[in-house]
């Protein structure tokens, strides 16, 4: 592996820089994945002013928009770019580093179209608007996936064995979650905008993504300067074409039962993010402003259980607190679907379906990324092929999946009933959510912990 040279294990510091890289990520994309309709398609009725139509904003056929198709088609690229970029940095031989040299490349152009998809070139309704939209998210979607596919793939060979995973799995969760929270702040700091410099909501919001863009580009820019894939990474380059590879990682019969209880995941995270403001002001009658506390809390009291997972983790194996993390989230659906019924006050059954949320939350935050890169390293070992950037683009096209056919399936069971006096579709969406985690149970009941049979063959080594 990398020409036989002595490799030396990457010193903390190191680890945070190459984390660090993942929360400018986060903030690069927030603003795409969560921004888009709050920019194009604004709400009716809000405190703050409404943005201008910049193209037209009504239902183009079968109830979808021109911002919704953009999206879709944005997402859609995206996922499918993802192998082509693993193959890729897979075969790679580039003397910067394999995965270094696209990271350098990529990280400045997806900072920068972060950026420019919310600046329309005519600043009125115009077609020409819809054009540099779909050409903004298509080279940012392209950009963005050729640093997201080989950073997620220096995982495996920046961390040498499992407890170094684990431990650099547990920094990565925390950095995507600061991330989130730095891009949640678009709300507060638009009005700040306005008042601080007299600028009007357009251009206030545009210098908020201008920000976050410049923040994303400084942190992308970290695993670059300091990650040196010769001095920290053990890899070896892979032989394979791209669709043999495909082929090879999807022949790997442990890795399918994991992919697709990940993909049951990410359904139900979906849902529960979509529907968590439905929850509480259909089914709990209470104030949406709830919802902007909900999450953060429950995002904020999985910190508390990280170190137990890992102590748990590294003395028992992955898998049990996996499978267990699957029936809690759907314990936590369960309850989710009798909320309003139940003799406890609005927010006491807001808490109690925090608090079910914590530990999977925290599982699931730290757990998946060790695995793959467990059944990266040991598929490695035995075969001579490492295709670990394969393995994670594979995950990353079933993430996107999984929140795709949520956005798809979540408001065809609104339609059932998504108002106080009729709830139904609300309901139904927690009932769906909890028979999508049951699957994911059974699905990774089916996988076997990598790990451990690797000790029970080695005697214990």
């Amino acid at each position: 592996m990398n020409d036989n040279q002595q490799v030396q294990s990457a010193p903390l510091w190191i680890l945070i820089m190459y984390a660090l890289g993942q929360t400018g990520w986060s903030v690069a994309l927030f603003g795409t994945a969560n921004l888009l309709n709050y920019f194009y398609l604004p709400p009716e009725q809000a405190s703050e002013a409404v943005f201008p139509d910049f193209f037209f904003q009504g239902n183009l056929f079968a109830g979808l928009t021109i911002i919704g198709l953009i999206a879709f088609g944005g997402r859609f690229f995206d996922a499918i770019t993802d192998p082509l970029i693993a193959g890729w940095t897979d075969r790679s031989t580039a003397k910067f580093g394999r995965r270094r040299t696209y990271l350098a490349i990529s990280f400045l152009p997806a900072a920068l179209f972060s950026f420019l998809i919310f600046f329309p070139i005519v600043a009125a309704n115009s077609p020409l608007n819809i054009l540099w939209l779909c050409f903004c998210a298509l080279v940012f979607y392209f950009f963005m996936t050729m640093y997201f596919t080989p950073y997620t793939a220096l995982i495996s060979e920046l961390a040498h064995n499992t407890s170094q995973r684990l431990t650099l799995s547990t920094i990565l969760s925390v950095t995507f979650a600061l991330g989130f929270g730095i891009g949640s702040t678009a709300f507060a700091l638009q009005p700040f905008y306005e008042s601080s410099f007299g600028w009007d909501s357009t251009f206030a919001f545009q210098m908020v993504i201008a920000t976050f863009a410049a923040l994303a580009a400084i942190l992308m820019a970290l695993p670059v300067i300091f990650v040196d894939e010769k001095k920290y990474c053990i890899a070896s380059n892979s032989k394979l074409d791209t669709w043999t590879a495909i082929r090879e990682v999807f022949q790997n019969r442990n890795f399918t039962w994991f992919m697709i209880s990940d993909l049951m995941y990410w359904f139900s995270l979906t849902f529960i993010q979509m529907g968590i403001v439905y929850y509480i002001t259909v089914l709990l009658n209470m104030e949406k402003s709830w919802a902007s506390i909900f999450l953060p809390a429950m995002l904020g009291g999985s910190f508390l259980v990280y170190i137990p997972i890992n102590v748990l983790a590294r003395k028992h194996g992955k898998r049990p607190l996996m499978l267990a993390a699957f029936l809690s989230f759907s314990a936590l659906f369960g309850l989710t679907y009798f909320l309003g019924k139940l003799p406890f006050t609005g927010s006491v059954q807001l808490g109690m379906v925090a608090f079910l949320g914590i530990f999977p939350l925290a599982v699931f935050s730290i757990l998946p990324n060790a695995i793959i890169a467990d059944i990266v390293d040991l598929e490695g070992q035995r075969t001579g092929d490492y295709k670990s950037g394969m393995y994670f683009a594979v995950r990353g096209f079933m993430t996107k999946l999984g929140i795709s056919g949520a956005n798809l399936i979540f408001p065809s069971l609104l339609l059932l009933g998504r108002s106080t006096e009729n709830p139904l579709g609300v309901r139904a969406t927690a009932i769906a959510a909890m028979i999508l985690c049951l699957i994911g149970f059974f699905c990774f009941y089916q996988y076997k912990d990598v790990i451990i049979e690797k000790k029970a063959a080695t005697g214990g080594k």
